[in-house]
């Protein structure tokens, strides 16, 4: 075998391996998921860093009803958690709850109209964000710092930049799992800020001391409270709920301000919480 003959063999091995390489570094591409949020939801400019939470910026994502640019109207308020999830099926975790075409359809019916804020979470440190109290597993424990931050710091702001009505009559507090635990948290401790909460498949089992906050805090008179849970989530989101609703009217919580429903079909999902918001929305504001 001759000397080019040689080089052109190693030439072709070269070539090939190269080739070999490009193949197997090439990326699959992924296709972008579009965006679905409505053109009345915006992400405010001004971002929070939670002071003595963690030091992640918070992004806050805002609903304006569609005739906020054409009236001088004040609007009842509803806070809500994991932001990602309410508008946009492009930041959503596993599908979105489609806030945004749900209310305003039901402007578009009713005439009734709602601010929505929410607040993103924070990712990993999600968990260490909606819960008041520490779980040996799990941890967390620091979600009564993040309920005064919407008290103290996020309200505040959004009723000072835009046309609200504060009282907590007109405020609710809304979010699932464990934004449905930190809901019932922040309703109970601070009626005078939230006087309704949705509390969607609330994880009561992250730890017992619920039990005894909802003894010290659960004798309210004017709170609207909305529980929900699903026959097919885990059979302690069911039995949590049902036992949490019979403690509190046991302290004296008004039976007509309380609904507690069970649905046969419901799941851990972002799904079934969609499907569930406007009735939830419906029972606290007496649509």
């Amino acid at each position: 075998m001759n000397r080019i003959t040689i080089l052109f063999l190693v030439s072709l091995l070269v070539l090939n391996a190269c080739k070999v390489k490009k193949s197997e570094g090439k990326k699959e591409i992924v296709p972008e998921k579009t965006s679905t949020k409505t053109a009345n939801v915006s992400i405010l400019e001004t971002t929070f860093v939670i002071d003595g939470l963690n030091d992640i910026s918070h992004k806050i994502w805002l609903y304006l009803p569609p005739n906020y640019t054409t009236s001088t109207e004040k609007y009842d308020v509803i806070y809500m958690h994991d932001a990602q999830n309410l508008f946009d099926d492009a930041t959503s975790f596993v599908g979105e709850w489609e806030i945004d075409e749900t209310l305003n359809e039901l402007y578009k019916k009713t005439g009734k109209s709602f601010i929505v804020v929410g607040v993103e979470n924070g990712g990993e440190k999600r968990i260490e964000e909606y819960t008041p109290w520490k779980n040996l597993k799990y941890g967390g424990g620091k979600g009564a710092i993040y309920v005064d931050f919407l008290v103290n710091e996020l309200k505040p702001f959004i009723d000072k930049n835009y046309r609200t009505k504060p009282a907590p009559e007109n405020t609710a507090i809304i979010g699932s799992s464990l934004g449905g635990l930190i809901s019932f948290y922040g309703g109970l401790k601070h009626p005078e800020v939230f006087g309704k909460i949705g509390a969607l498949s609330p994880s009561f089992w992250f730890s017992n001391k619920v039990i005894k906050f909802a003894e010290e805090n659960g004798n309210q008179k004017n709170t609207r409270l909305y529980l929900l849970a699903g026959d097919k989530e885990e059979a302690i989101m069911v039995t949590d709920t049902e036992n949490m609703a019979e403690r509190l009217l046991d302290l004296g919580f008004p039976t007509e301000n309380m609904k507690t429903k069970i649905d046969p079909e419901g799941k851990h999902t972002e799904s079934f919480w969609k499907a569930e918001f406007l009735e939830v929305i419906t029972f606290l504001y007496n649509l």
